[in-house]
């Protein structure tokens, strides 16, 4: 069991929905990934993320895809790359991420509630 929070803790993580406007392959990466880059709306902009996806994705199959992203976190050097922000995904069966996405389009930079 993890430790317990408050509501307000949880409040404080900025959760947006985003939807990935360019993605390449990140070679240079310690681990398979691919450099995404995520329009999180008027308010936030783009924001580049490095994600380690390669088993469930293609960067060509990312564009327009719809992802949900943590971008109040503090910008975080991957080799020679700056992720801006964390996009989120779950483990399958075989230890590999599946993105997190909502099931219906919305706009992008809507803040998870």
């Amino acid at each position: 069991m993890t430790d317990t929070i408050t509501l307000d803790d949880f409040a404080r993580i900025d959760i947006r929905v985003g939807t990935v406007t360019r993605a390449e392959p990140f070679p240079e990466a310690r681990k398979p990934a691919i450099k995404l880059w995520v329009d999180y709306g008027p308010d936030i902009g783009i924001r580049k993320s490095s994600a380690q996806i390669t088993a469930h994705y293609t960067p060509e199959a990312l564009i327009g895809r719809q992802v949900l992203g943590v971008v109040n976190f503090p910008p975080r050097q991957i080799g020679p790359f700056l992720s801006e922000a964390l996009v989120l995904g779950l483990h399958d069966d075989n230890g590999q991420v599946v993105l997190i996405a909502p099931d219906t389009p919305v706009p992008n930079g809507e803040k998870m509630c």
